[in-house]
């Protein structure tokens, strides 16, 4: 069993920036594929980005060249840093986790966290 604790939400403007965090429980780590997801209201959840266990990284179109994902095994922690913020990127963020490879599908991830929201003002 693996949980995940996000951090790192909130208010900003547009064009500011904000980093997200994502704690993880377990001794399995660096062998999971994570990824963040975001859901804004009304909407489904859509994949934003994912990490590899080898490190492979992809990302969502809406959000390349201004978000980075990484990773830290020694302390179980996903990172998602977020720039030049817009206000189409408000939503909840999700933090999720999958034992096998990484996917852009949502269904692949085994465990989630309880999610943080981000607002991106005009």
């Amino acid at each position: 069993q693996v949980q995940l604790v996000e951090s790192g939400g909130g208010l900003v403007q547009a064009g500011g920036s904000l980093r997200l965090s994502c704690a993880a429980s377990g001794r399995t780590f660096s062998t999971y594929a994570m990824a963040w997801f975001r859901q804004a209201p009304g909407k489904e959840r859509d994949f934003v980005a994912f990490i590899g266990g080898s490190g492979g990284i992809v990302y969502a179109d809406s959000v390349k060249g201004r978000f980075t994902i990484s990773r830290d095994n020694a302390k179980n922690t996903v990172y998602l840093q977020m720039n030049s913020l817009k206000p189409e990127d408000t939503a909840v963020y999700y933090c999720a986790a999958s034992p096998r490879g990484a996917a852009r599908t949502a269904a692949s991830y085994d465990y989630w966290g309880q999610g943080t929201q981000v607002t991106v003002s005009s």
